[in-house]
C-alpha cells in the first residue's frame, strides 16, 4: 500500500485519521462551520466548536455525521479531500487506500454513500470495515481465531453491539443511544431541576469531567454557566455527579437491555467463550466514570474498557492498513 493510506474514524462525535506509518493526524471534533452562501467549509473541528452558539449570518454549524450515518454527503466529501490532503508530503502520484470504519447496522445504501464519497475525492480503493470489528482488532484482540468475543463500542450517535468470531460478527445490534443522547438528557434534566439552560458543549464537559454512570462512584461537583430561565440573565449553577447519574440513567438502562439481548442470543459455543474473555469496551463514552462496573453489575460478565478506547478504530485501521489479507477477509464493501 502507499505511503499516505489512510484510516479513517468517521466518527458521529469526534474524526480520527491514522496515517500510515506515522500513527494519527487528525483527531478533532466532527463538527464543521459551513458557509450557507458557498457551500464551502469556514472552519473545521475544534475551531468550528468553538464558534458553536456564536455565527453570524450566513454560517451554520453542522454535524455532518447524525446517528453513525453520512448527513451531509457534500459536506463529508470535502472532509475526505481535506484528509487526503493533509496525509500527502512531497510529490506522490499515487492514490491513497482508505479504510473506514462504519456502524455495525447501516445499510448497503449508506455503505454505497461512504464509498463513492472516498472514491470520489481521489481515493484509490475505500474499504469498509464494520466499527466493532475494527475496535475490536485496535484493543489488540485476535478475531480471526474460532473464540467469541463481544464488543461494545460506544460512541456519540449510535452503540455497537457485537460477538465476533472467525474475522466476522455472528450477531450484532446497534442502538441510536450513545455520548450525544446522553448530552441531550443532562441539558433536559439540569433545566427541569434547576431552571436553568446550558448548551450542548456544556453538558459534554459535565458528562466528561464528572460524569458517573454508577451510583457508588465518587461525587464531584462542578460550576458551569448558562442561562437563569426565569430571570434570562446570565448565572452559573453547581452540578455534582448524582445529577448527571440521573440524567442519564434512562440511556444506560438502555444500553444495557441492548447488551442483553445479544447475550441471550449469542449460540451457547460463543456464550462459554465470551463469559471466559468478558466484554470489552470502546469508544470515547466508555470514558465514563464506573461504565464497566455497572456492565459488570448488570450482565454477571467481566467487562475490561479499552485502553484509550476512543482511538480504538483509528488504531484498528492502521493495523488493517499494515495487514492486507486481514482487511480482505473483514471489509464488507
Amino acid at each position: 500500500m502507499a505511503k499516505h493510506d489512510l484510516g479513517i474514524d468517521l466518527g458521529t462525535a469526534t474524526f480520527i485519521v491514522y496515517k500510515k506509518n506515522e500513527g494519527i493526524i487528525i483527531n478533532e471534533p466532527s463538527v464543521v462551520a459551513l458557509n450557507r452562501l458557498t457551500n464551502e467549509i469556514e472552519a473545521f473541528g475544534n475551531e468550528a466548536k468553538s464558534m458553536v452558539g456564536k455565527t453570524p449570518y450566513g454560517i451554520e454549524i453542522v454535524h455532518p455525521m447524525k446517528d453513525g450515518v453520512i448527513a451531509y454527503p457534500s459536506i463529508i466529501e470535502q472532509l475526505l479531500r481535506y484528509f487526503i490532503k493533509q496525509a500527502k508530503t512531497g510529490f506522490l502520484p499515487t492514490k491513497p487506500n482508505l479504510v473506514i470504519g462504519i456502524p455495525a447496522r447501516t445499510t448497503d445504501v449508506e455503505r454505497r454513500a461512504v464509498k463513492d464519497a472516498a472514491e470520489k475525492v481521489g481515493a484509490n480503493k475505500a474499504f469498509l470495515v464494520l466499527e466493532p470489528i475494527i475496535a475490536a482488532i485496535g484493543i489488540g484482540l485476535d478475531i480471526t481465531k474460532p473464540n467469541g468475543q463481544l464488543i461494545v463500542d460506544l460512541g456519540g450517535g449510535t452503540t455497537d453491539i457485537a460477538v465476533i468470531s472467525l474475522g466476522g460478527s455472528v450477531i450484532s445490534e446497534s442502538i441510536k443511544l450513545a455520548g450525544e443522547s446522553m448530552d441531550q438528557e443532562i441539558i433536559k434534566y439540569i433545566k427541569r431541576k434547576y431552571k436553568f439552560l446550558i448548551g450542548e458543549a456544556t453538558a459534554e464537559y459535565l458528562k466528561r469531567e464528572i460524569g458517573k454512570a454508577h451510583r457508588e462512584i465518587e461525587n464531584l461537583e462542578l460550576e458551569v454557566r448558562g442561562q437563569d430561565i426565569a430571570t434570562g440573565m446570565p448565572s452559573s449553577r453547581v452540578i455534582n455527579s448524582e445529577d448527571i447519574h440521573e440524567a442519564i440513567e434512562g440511556v444506560l438502562e438502555e444500553i444495557i437491555l441492548k447488551t442483553k439481548y445479544v447475550l441471550e442470543n449469542t449460540p451457547p459455543e460463543l456464550s462459554a467463550d465470551i463469559l471466559k474473555n468478558g466484554i470489552y469496551l470502546a469508544g470515547g463514552t466508555s470514558n465514563l466514570r464506573g461504565l464497566d462496573r455497572l456492565f459488570e453489575e448488570k450482565t454477571g460478565v467481566k467487562t475490561t474498557i479499552a485502553e484509550n478506547p476512543q482511538l480504538c478504530v483509528a488504531r484498528g485501521a492502521g493495523i488493517l492498513l499494515d495487514n492486507p489479507q486481514l482487511l480482505s477477509k473483514v471489509a464488507v464493501i
